[in-house]
């Protein structure tokens, strides 16, 4: 398989599986926008809300990144250049997320 039908095909698969999480993550928002800052601790304290929000934040990066490498393979001619953003694109798609679900999995009261 062709490595832009692989992209193709992961683009695909991580919108399929971010659809139902955004849309619980919305509806989880709405419920504790007007909050106190103690409930929406104990929202993300709560194991189901730090896995789902942690996979929400997984395949959002994934697919932004997925997304933002097909937008530099469009318009970025010289290929040192393109190289560069990819790898700097995959570096802050690995590491953004990995400083927020830490600091979700170590929220405490």
């Amino acid at each position: 398989m062709r490595s832009v039908t692989k992209k193709w095909l992961f683009q695909k698969l991580s919108s399929a599986i971010l659809l139902p999480l955004m849309i619980w993550f919305i509806v989880n928002f709405v419920s504790i926008y007007d909050k106190s800052y103690i409930e929406i601790v104990n929202f993300f304290s709560s194991q189901p809300s730090k896995l789902l929000f942690s996979l929400f934040i997984i395949f959002a990066y994934f697919f932004s990144a997925l997304t933002i490498s097909e937008v530099f393979e469009d318009y970025i001619k010289d290929e040192k250049l393109k190289n560069a953003a990819n790898k700097i694109l995959n570096f802050f798609a690995i590491v953004i997320p990995l400083i927020i679900i830490i600091l979700v999995f170590n929220l405490n009261l």
